[in-house]
């Protein structure tokens, strides 16, 4: 998926506590996914971003970007992910 994706709503991804809890009340996260971890564990913060851009650049930097998504509230305060 890349950045033309469309935003994914929380509730339809089985991460979704895990992302609420790295979801930022201002900026974006770059958050990555260890797929070693618990279940409940498998979420990390990578780095916190105050321009979107930085963030889908640094997404971009990484080998499997595929493993790899930004966290950020959209205008209307909702959780969101690309």
């Amino acid at each position: 998926m890349g950045w033309t994706s469309l935003k994914i709503k929380l509730s339809d991804n089985k991460f979704e506590k895990e992302k609420i809890t790295l979801t930022p009340e201002t900026g974006f996260n770059l958050v990555g996914i260890d797929y070693f971890e618990d279940y409940g564990n498998q979420l990390y913060l990578v780095e916190h971003y105050d321009m979107y851009q930085n963030a889908l650049n640094a997404k971009k930097d990484r080998k499997n970007q595929d493993e790899y998504f930004i966290l950020y509230k959209d205008q209307n305060n909702e959780f969101c992910c690309r």
